[in-house]
């Protein structure tokens, strides 16, 4: 059961895109203004819920609570001064999501799990 209405939208960036866009700035910025690392797209609670289902490979029904908080609607990043420099996020959240999952059974995740 996912918390709210799942509408609420939400911007995420792959940790290895943050560190790429760090060494970026640090080697080709050199203003005084603060700059957004993000990529500029953010999907809904639903949509991610819907990435994580794929990438664990449940194949039941996500069930959303409207009862409880959705949270701020919006939260996006303006990364117009990123974009200026040249610098794109290369992971996508689908990807991301999928890599991370990977990441999890094969370093964290109980011995069962690995048998899915």
């Amino acid at each position: 059961v996912v918390w709210g209405t799942g509408k609420p939208r939400r911007e995420f960036l792959h940790v290895d895109d943050m560190a790429d866009a760090s060494v970026h700035l640090m080697q080709n910025y050199d203003e005084e203004q603060i700059v957004n690392v993000g990529v500029g797209q953010d999907v809904t609670i639903a949509e991610l819920a819907e990435y994580v289902r794929q990438a664990v490979g449940y194949t039941g029904r996500v069930v959303f609570d409207p009862s409880m908080p959705d949270g701020t609607p919006r939260k996006l990043l303006d990364v117009t001064r990123l974009t200026v420099t040249g610098w794109r996020a290369k992971i996508a959240l689908d990807e991301g999501i999928r890599q991370t999952y990977e990441w999890y059974l094969e370093n964290v995740a109980p011995p069962r799990l690995m048998a899915l």
